[in-house]
């Protein structure tokens, strides 16, 4: 072998040997997973969502959902012995800067602190998210019209503001942002069928039980937006804007079973068959392993809805 691959090949070797040692894999963190966070902070938003994930051999990485707005990424969790930290950028109700989350690991539970650049910590505790596995397909049971056309009998508002929901000649109108709008009822796996008209500029949302946000917003025409029309806020981006535009009226169709979910704006598959991951910003709560209500948000803007009929899963 010539002299200089040899040096080459001693001198490779010699850096192998004294290399060292990678990091412990962190897929094998206890921390790794997603978690479901209560947020004790005032008011009524106190759902929280924790994911963490592994970024090749040392790095933990994730997402994070405060009390309101959307998934925000996690470059970087550090995480020893327990303990962990990470900071996210500021979104809607946080612009001041960066927050800082603090926690720390008690068996299969976590809690900690969450720290706005504007103000004092507000402590939090969290549970590991439930998987919503099905072990066999729905049974579906009967329709049923959760609009009577006539009163907001079978509903009832939540929310500071006071309510600017009505039914005038057979429509479900939201004036202006006010309260929002909660089924009493409750749901597990479900079809939700729902026809709603907004006008310019306006938002507002549909939330599957009580939790996931599908978005309704005045979206301009192009490309699809993963906090626009037909998105899951935050969490799923829709393969296309299928929206019509203001003033003309719309429908979702919307099959929801566990996490599994599709959903068809005006007559197009915008969603298949995808996994949502967690709560969305102003959930009613993060017990993701419960029952819970349809819910139209009404704090945003004006809206109208009509035909909105739900078949449960027997």
């Amino acid at each position: 072998m010539p002299l200089l691959r040899t040096l080459a090949t001693a001198t490779l070797l010699g850096v192998a040997l004294n290399a060292p040692a990678p990091l412990p894999a962190q897929s094998q963190a206890a921390l790794i997973g997603r978690w479901d966070l209560v947020i004790d902070a005032p008011g009524r938003h106190k759902a929280g969502w924790l994911e963490v994930r592994h970024s090749g051999s040392s790095t933990l990485v994730g997402a994070f959902v405060a009390m309101v707005g959307s998934a925000r990424p996690v470059s970087k969790i550090d995480f020893k012995d327990g303990a962990f930290r990470f900071t996210i950028p500021p979104q809607w109700n946080d612009a001041e800067g960066d927050n800082t989350v603090v926690g720390r690991m008690r068996g299969d539970s976590i809690f900690g602190t969450i720290s706005f650049a504007s103000g004092a910590p507000f402590t939090w505790r969290g549970a590991r998210a439930p998987t919503l596995q099905r072990s066999a397909a729905p049974v579906w049971g009967a329709p049923v019209r959760l609009l009577n056309g006539r009163d907001l009998a079978g509903w009832k508002t939540l929310g500071e503001g006071a309510s600017q929901w009505e039914v005038v000649d057979g429509v479900l109108r939201n004036r202006k942002g006010g309260a929002d709008l909660v089924t009493e009822r409750a749901f597990t796996d479900f079809k939700l069928h729902v026809e709603f008209r907004y006008p310019k500029g306006s938002n507002s949302g549909v939330y599957l039980r009580g939790r996931y946000e599908v978005q309704i917003e005045d979206t301009p025409p192009g490309e699809p937006r993963i906090d626009g029309i037909g998105s899951v806020y935050g969490h799923i981006m829709p393969n296309e804007n299928a929206a019509r535009g203001p003033g003309e009226w719309q429908a979702y169709d919307i099959t929801l079973v566990g996490r599994r979910l599709t959903v068809v704006l005006n007559g197009r598959t915008v969603i298949s068959q995808q996994q949502i991951p967690g709560i969305t910003g102003g959930a009613l709560d993060s017990d993701e392993g419960a029952p819970g209500p349809i819910f139209l948000q009404g704090d945003h803007g004006p809206v109208e809805f009509r035909n909105i009929v739900i078949t449960p899963a027997r």
